[in-house]
């Protein structure tokens, strides 16, 4: 497993360790840390540009997280799971996840999926929903979140967001990129998401 890997999975865990929340001490106290290594050839997408912007945004504590993603984005396998057909070519360039651990992700994890989700300016993420339960934590402030029968609303870098198994849950950007942490638990790790009109295999 490369260096940057090790850092990776380092600089992921400091930044969780920094939380009080019990939803996500518990989740992390749950990892088993010592995952075994996985080789990925590196996989870079047209969302990346916008690293440097949510590093600026990232508070003291994503920082150093938010600047290593910047710093080595070319060096990581980044993915994205839908197709023009589904939200059109535009969305596939402000679009994309980078697994940490889990099924697909650089370390080996068949209990728990986590890793970073990236989305660009003026995009919305439709409205989706997995068996999984999921727990997110944006690095970066001022997208707009629902889920269930809530609107949306606006929340801010640091906030805890917590989808329930098999609850709707949407995104929508507005001048700002995205940049956020996700944690998949209880579900299936690499299930399709539902989506109205389209099932894909999904994040987020």
């Amino acid at each position: 497993m490369s260096t940057n890997s090790n850092e990776l999975l380092e600089h992921f865990r400091t930044y969780l360790e920094t939380f009080e929340e019990a939803l996500v001490r518990g989740a992390v106290a749950r990892i088993g840390w010592d995952m075994p290594a996985r080789p990925l050839e590196p996989h870079g997408l047209p969302c990346l540009g916008y690293l440097d912007r949510a590093a600026e945004l990232a508070p003291p504590n994503a920082r150093p997280l938010a600047r290593f993603l910047a710093a080595h984005r070319n060096e990581l396998r980044w993915g994205q799971t839908y197709n023009a057909a589904d939200f059109g070519a535009e969305f596939l360039t402000r679009y994309g996840w980078l697994e940490v651990f889990g099924t697909r992700g650089p370390f080996v994890n068949d209990e728990v999926a986590a890793g970073l989700l990236i989305l660009g300016p003026g995009i919305v993420y439709p409205d989706h929903h997995h068996i999984a339960e999921e727990i997110y934590i944006p690095l970066t402030g001022g997208t707009e979140w629902h889920k269930g029968d809530s609107g949306f609303h606006v929340r801010e870098a640091g906030e805890v967001i917590h989808h329930a198994s098999n609850v709707n849950h949407a995104m929508r950007t507005a001048k700002e990129p995205l940049l956020a942490l996700y944690i998949w638990r209880g579900g299936p790790l690499a299930q399709k998401s539902t989506i109205p009109g389209t099932v894909a295999q999904g994040r987020g």
